[in-house]
């Protein structure tokens, strides 16, 4: 399990971490835990990903199909929210509202007062886990 290993280290070390991480995942034929937030080394390094929000696993799926076609809001609207290089965007899409406090959960959903795709039942149920035909899972009623 690595949490969090690259966390302010320059993109040299950074590099030489995750080299380090995967010749020790081949040569001992091991699994690598990684917990980031950094998006673009879940897509380099990663072979499958569980996107979390205050806690809970909204989706997941194989890194290519997750950043290709995002099945939950919150997978959706972070990924819209990392700049691309490609585009000349003068300002980048945020996440409107707030982050839950630990304390103070909202009901159902956690996810629902920023979801840009919320249901009447998203404020009292929590939605189950559900797979998809294609091994891809997601926490979402919007997305069922």
């Amino acid at each position: 399990i690595a949490d969090e290993p690259t966390t302010a280290l320059d993109v040299t070390i950074q590099a030489q971490i995750l080299e380090l991480l995967d010749d020790l995942r081949r040569e001992l034929g091991m699994a690598v835990l990684l917990i980031t937030h950094d998006l673009g080394i879940v897509a380099e390094f990663a072979a499958r990903a569980a996107v979390m929000y205050a806690g809970r696993i909204a989706e997941v799926a194989p890194v290519e199909a997750l950043f290709a076609r995002p099945l939950h809001p919150y997978t959706s609207a972070l990924l819209s929210s990392m700049p691309d290089v490609e585009d000349d965007v003068a300002r980048l899409s945020a996440i409107a509202g707030q982050v839950p406090q630990l304390g103070a959960m909202p009901s159902g959903c956690r996810f629902h007062p920023r979801c840009p795709s919320v249901l009447a039942r998203c404020s009292e149920e929590r939605p189950a886990t559900t797979r998809t035909a294609d091994s891809r899972e997601v926490a979402c009623f919007a997305a069922q």
